[in-house]
């Protein structure tokens, strides 16, 4: 008889290195609670305090376009081409747009 390894639920951990950049994913860890995610991601991904803001997000409360719909989800953003620029030149000397 195997053993159950019950680890809590998964949270999603987002760290700001400094004030007024983006959070960035890092990682996630286990938890009962959000207040042991809290802990258990500052234990892990701000050992050298690089962090300024620390979020944790419940996985399993993030809502994502399933894998296999990708295509007809993103499909309505083809047929406008004014969001392509393939419709002007480039002037001469530009080199970043």
């Amino acid at each position: 008889m195997t053993e159950q390894n019950d680890q809590g639920d998964i949270w999603e951990v987002f760290v700001q290195s400094k004030p007024g950049l983006p959070h960035k994913h890092v990682g996630n860890v286990h938890a009962y609670d959000k207040q042991m995610a809290l802990e258990n991601a500052r234990d892990l991904y701000t050992r050298r305090k690089e962090a300024h803001s620390l979020w944790v997000v419940l996985a399993s409360t993030i809502v994502a376009v399933p894998g296999d719909e990708t295509e007809s989800f993103f499909d309505p953003a083809d047929d406008k081409v004014y969001r392509h620029p393939t419709f002007y030149e480039v002037p001469e000397g530009v080199t970043h747009i």
